[in-house]
């Protein structure tokens, strides 16, 4: 042990650089963590989805739809088989996510990758089980339980709970909807749609 503790500090001369870096690593990990509002990741709170702009027209839309009521963004997008298998899933989306959106490179429509269809799937038949294993049917119909469980939900039910407009466009159409939750578009483009719409307002006197 007191010869690993050796290896590990370094030269006299070079002890105050490592400290210095050291220090200067912590600093800017605990700048991100902060600025990136790492711990709100933890929680259910559907806001936390909507730290990142891009997904505020998701918020949004779903603050208007009928789910809202009953499920937050994790009841459908995160699996629920132990508590394990979901921090570990969120771990592995959020940092896909966050280099995305740290390389500017979220699309222009935003849809789930093949994981993110399964687990959704697999949630919307967890909390619909009754309807759609229907006893009743199910006794009456050839392969009725297949037939409702291996095709995805959202083939019939498309809009359900985001509506049909999920791209960065409507961000302001859903921003003039849902004027309580206008704190979840950014400060900056909040003053740039003002600025459009005073624009558009002088043009059209």
């Amino acid at each position: 042990m007191k010869r690993l503790f050796k290896i590990l500090i370094p030269p006299k001369e070079w002890r105050l650089p490592v400290i210095i870096l050291l220090g200067a690593i912590t600093g800017l990990t605990m700048y991100a963590l902060v600025e990136s509002k790492a711990i709100s990741y933890l929680s259910d709170d559907p806001k936390t989805c909507a730290n990142c702009h891009v997904m505020t027209p998701q918020y949004t839309t779903w603050q208007n739809s009928s789910h809202r009521e009953w499920a937050t963004c994790n009841d459908c997008h995160v699996p629920h088989d132990n508590v394990f298998k979901k921090y570990a899933f969120k771990a592995k989306d959020g940092m896909y996510h966050a280099s995305v959106f740290l390389t500017r490179g979220e699309p222009e429509v935003i849809r789930m990758k093949e994981a993110g269809n399964e687990v959704v799937q697999s949630n919307c038949i967890r909390c619909h089980g009754d309807q759609v294993t229907d006893a009743k049917l199910a006794s009456q119909v050839e392969d009725h339980i297949s037939s409702r469980t291996e095709k995805k939900c959202w083939t019939c039910h498309q809009e359900v709970p985001h509506g049909s407009i999920h791209s960065l466009s409507s961000v302001k159409y859903y921003g003039k909807i849902d004027k309580e939750h206008q704190e979840t578009v950014p400060s900056w483009l909040s003053k740039y749609l003002k600025e459009s719409d005073n624009k558009k307002d002088k043009k059209d006197e």
